[in-house]
């Protein structure tokens, strides 16, 4: 990584080829790829009873690629009703699907509810009363507060609008009986894009010995454990790859340890998103200007309309020049797109090879919160999205947008509400 060597070989030799029939700008995943991260995340926690990886629906919610996780195995993981129908549509139902949301609204729970349910993980305690009708299944999402270890795209938990605390744990749970509950997990979510193992095995031996002490003050068992998401992949290329089998090893060791202890083990569960789709995806984009002022400027055909993580976060997405040594005649460019706002840049002060109009800029690592994450601003539209398939074909599996699609919400009947002011 940061984009596979299995996926660069299978591009590569084609990438001409799609370009020239498709059109950039769009985003490409390998279904290779992705399956094969999922099996070895599926073979790392083998030895965990009933592991099971719910997929980050936000990460990439593309029909194409929800139906692959499915295929493996996967569930899914949803925060809002178009990811619900999304999952559903996908073949998701009941326990296939866990449901994820803070201040949520009347409607997004009678959604989750509906078409065989799913596992609902509240967000806080005020909610347990708002469920218009508490299902027999019941997770909640804690927020530990100030921990040991931090992770830095998160942050301090204290600061964040996520879960319930501690102190309000036992409350919840006895809460939730009283309205008809029978069978309980707990989930929580403090990572994101985390190298660093040690701080999954953490956040899992934190839960473990959180829910020995609900269960001694309640008699309650738990069904499961969720350590959500935050599996993280080398974005740079001296980056460490996250190291999944010493996870899975120590992990595996917590929950026989559990199990020796307690009579029994919680099933164990994981909301991987970027880890299995990111390194799998590519925003490929061709150069159309070059502009030397103050610095030099490679315009593309892409912006922030397309991959907006550099633009907010100053996120760094490896840039190769298709066909060209990414080792030689290495200048410091800025990559830039067309939008009115100075961020609209995919790197600043890179050094890249020497770029001619008209070459193909692949930028690597947009598997995950690449197109999920566009907008419209400046009315630039957002790209298709492209699927080289595991027989070497490529499909297309979402249309770039039209001006017709953001004209859209401009036809609409008419509706004027008068009112009377009043003197």
């Amino acid at each position: 990584m940061p984009i596979t060597k299995g996926y660069s070989s299978r591009l590569s030799p084609i990438l001409d080829d799609i370009a020239a029939h498709f059109g950039t700008p769009f985003h490409i995943y390998d279904e290779t790829g992705i399956r094969e991260t999922g099996q070895a995340l599926i073979d790392a926690f083998e030895k965990v009873n009933n592991f099971k990886e719910y997929f980050a629906v936000k990460a990439l919610p593309n029909p194409g690629i929800l139906k692959i996780m499915k295929n493996i195995g996967f569930g899914f993981d949803c925060s809002s009703i178009p990811e619900l129908l999304l999952s559903r549509q996908a073949g998701g139902i009941g326990d296939d699907i866990i449901f994820t949301s803070n201040n949520t609204t009347d409607i997004e729970f009678r959604e989750a509810a509906a078409n065989g349910g799913c596992i609902l993980n509240l967000d806080d305690i005020s909610l347990i009363s708002k469920v218009p009708e508490m299902p027999e299944l019941v997770c909640f999402r804690y927020n530990p507060g100030s921990r040991r270890t931090g992770n830095s795209i998160i942050g301090n938990p204290v600061e964040a609008k996520y879960g319930i605390t501690h102190d309000q744990l036992v409350d919840a749970y006895r809460s939730a009986i009283q309205r008809g509950a029978k069978f309980f997990g707990l989930h929580a979510m403090l990572a994101s894009n985390e190298l660093n193992y040690e701080y999954m095995i953490e956040t899992t031996r934190m839960l473990m010995e959180t829910i020995k002490e609900i269960s001694n003050e309640l008699g309650i068992r738990f069904e499961f454990i969720n350590i959500g998401g935050g599996l993280g992949i080398p974005y740079k290329p001296e980056d460490e790859p996250l190291d999944i089998k010493a996870m899975a090893k120590k992990i595996t060791e917590l929950f026989n340890s559990f199990e020796q202890e307690n009579g029994y083990a919680p099933k164990f569960f994981i909301e991987s998103g970027r880890y299995i789709t990111g390194p799998h995806g590519v925003l490929v984009t061709t150069a159309i200007n070059q502009k030397n002022i103050y610095r030099k400027y490679i315009g593309v055909d892409a912006c922030m309309s397309s991959l907006m993580r550099p633009g907010i976060y100053g996120a760094y997405h490896n840039i190769t020049v298709h066909g060209k040594d990414p080792d030689k005649n290495n200048t410091p460019v800025d990559v830039v797109g067309s939008l009115c706002e100075n961020n609209d840049k995919f790197a600043i002060q890179r050094p890249l090879p020497e770029i001619d109009d008209g070459d193909l800029l692949i930028i690597h690592d947009t598997g995950a919160h690449g197109h999920a994450m566009g907008f419209n601003y400046n009315g630039r539209l957002r790209p298709k999205e492209l699927l080289l398939r595991t027989d070497g074909s490529v499909e297309l599996i979402r249309r770039e947008e039209t001006i017709e699609d953001h004209f859209a919400t401009l036809n609409f009947k008419k509706d004027i509400l008068t009112l009377n002011a009043s003197v």
